[in-house]
Parts: structure tokens; C-alpha cells; sequence
């Protein structure tokens, strides 16, 4: 071989090198970055029925306070962030299943002079927007549809942390939103006057959030 074909199968040899190094460092950067992906795929949470409540608070006569929940509602959440920031919330609730403690009252609830339950079986709420305001706070707006009216809403949204459920050591995540709506809003209960029943309902929802399988 002479000595010009052998500076030209160095040159090649090495240029073959330079490649596969090339090569692997595109390997390592293709992996880290699917592992990346992995990390931050989004992930669904559902609510815990038997450690969740959904209540209102309504002021009655101006001078004292009845509270009321839905005893018949769901929640899912679907975040990629760990810290939540970028969760998107809805909940479904059944409107019959309203609750005060007392059946004649919550029987009157339920028919066209308030929630009318027959036309408007359920409540939902879509987020369409969250906004970190402090460490674990946050400001979620969406569309809360009740009485077959929807209107945008704003609420606090306080996440309470994430544990590994020592019963079943799933990962379990605590919120807690709480806010206030107005009935005329929703056209609940148009018969009956401020001085009657107060048009700022207060709205406050503990969820535990188990994550999906």
C-alpha cells in the first residue's frame, strides 16, 4: 500500500470515528430527552369519594348561616407539574343529591323554585385557566354551569400537598377550593329576596385525589 493510501484510510478512519462520537452523543441526548417527556407526561387524578365534600354556606333572614352540600359528585385532574400549576380541574355534580339535613327544605331545593333538578340533573365546572398567586396558592377560573346558565368563575385553590397513601401506597393529592357566587347569577331562587336568603353563596370543596391507574 503506498503512502498516499494510507494517509487516505487514516483520513477515514477517523472521519468514522468522528461520526460514531457523533452518533452517541445524539443517543444520549434522544434518551435523556424521551426520559425528559416521561417525567413531565401528564397525569389524571381522580377524587376520593369517601374523603371529599363539596358544601355551600347561604345566609338565611340575614342573621344566620345554613350550610349544605352535594352529597353526589366526581373530580379529575390532569397535570404534567408536579407543583399542579398547570392542572385542569372538572367536576360533575348531581344537583339531587343537595343536602341541608332537612328533607322538606331540601326537597323545596329541588324543585323549579331553585335548583329545578328534573331540567338541570347536574353541575359542572371546567377550569380554563390557573395562576400561581403564593407557594401551594393559586386563582383557577372556569366555567361553572348550574341551572342551565354558565358563567366564568374565579375561585382560591389551595393544593395541600402530595403523600404516598399508607393503605395502598398510591400517591394521593389534597386541594381545597373555596370562593363565593352569586344565585341571581344562575337565576336560583329569583322568588326570594336578599333579605330572605343572601345572593352570595359561599362555595367550599375539600378533595383527596388519588392518581390514576
Amino acid at each position: 500500500m503506498g503512502a498516499k493510501h494510507y494517509v487516505c484510510w487514516i483520513k477515514i478512519l477517523k472521519h468514522i470515528s468522528r461520526i460514531k462520537k457523533i452518533m452517541k452523543k445524539t443517543f444520549i441526548l434522544l434518551a435523556f430527552a424521551l426520559l425528559n417527556v416521561a417525567a413531565f407526561a401528564q397525569t389524571t387524578w381522580k377524587s376520593d369519594k369517601y374523603h371529599s365534600k363539596l358544601q355551600f354556606t347561604i345566609t338565611h333572614l340575614m342573621v344566620s348561616d345554613v350550610d349544605g352540600e352535594f352529597k353526589d359528585f366526581s373530580a379529575t385532574i390532569v397535570a404534567a407539574s408536579p407543583d399542579f400549576s398547570d392542572a385542569k380541574f372538572e367536576m360533575t355534580a348531581n344537583t339531587a343529591s343537595v343536602n341541608t339535613g332537612i328533607d322538606p327544605r331540601d326537597n323545596h331545593l329541588k324543585t323549579d323554585a331553585f335548583f329545578d333538578v328534573a331540567k338541570y340533573p347536574t353541575m359542572t365546572f371546567t377550569s380554563t385557566g390557573i395562576t400561581k398567586t403564593s407557594n401551594s396558592h393559586y386563582k383557577l377560573t372556569g366555567s361553572l354551569t348550574l341551572h342551565g346558565v354558565t358563567k366564568s368563575q374565579t375561585f382560591d385553590l389551595w393544593y395541600r400537598g402530595t403523600i404516598s397513601n399508607p393503605m395502598n401506597k398510591a400517591d394521593d393529592a389534597g386541594f381545597q377550593v373555596t370562593g363565593v357566587i352569586k344565585r341571581s347569577d344562575f337565576n336560583i331562587g329569583s322568588g326570594f329576596g336578599s333579605s330572605t336568603l343572601s345572593d352570595e353563596v359561599a362555595v367550599k370543596a375539600n378533595g383527596e385525589f388519588g392518581k390514576a391507574k
